[in-house]
């Protein structure tokens, strides 16, 4: 199995704290973890599907590996959804994203 990978990009304020947020929200439905530098996560979303998310001094780097294209489009928007409820005050966010080969 060959999948997709996307990486993308939000621009925030406070990008720590959107995905601190977001493992906590997420922690009660997968295994999301959050790193101790406070500065990544890791959302196991399946078997085959997976995200990790950087903070970084001007928003949220992130990485989704599907096995396909459309399982990879359907995650980058449960993705924004969320990470836009947390950044409400900022939302909505402008995500920027790109497949690799």
């Amino acid at each position: 199995m060959t999948g997709v990978t996307a990486t993308g990009f939000a621009p925030c304020e406070q990008p720590a704290r959107y995905l601190q947020q977001l493992v906590k929200h997420w922690s009660h439905k997968m295994a999301a973890s959050w790193d101790a530098d406070g500065q990544t996560a890791a959302f196991p979303f399946g078997e085959h599907d997976n995200a990790v998310m950087h903070a970084q001094p001007a928003g949220i780097a992130i990485t989704l590996v599907t096995p396909d294209e459309s399982r990879n489009e359907q995650l980058r928007g449960v993705i924004e959804r969320h990470l836009d409820r947390f950044a409400f005050r900022e939302a909505p966010l402008s995500y920027v994203w790109e497949n690799k080969p």
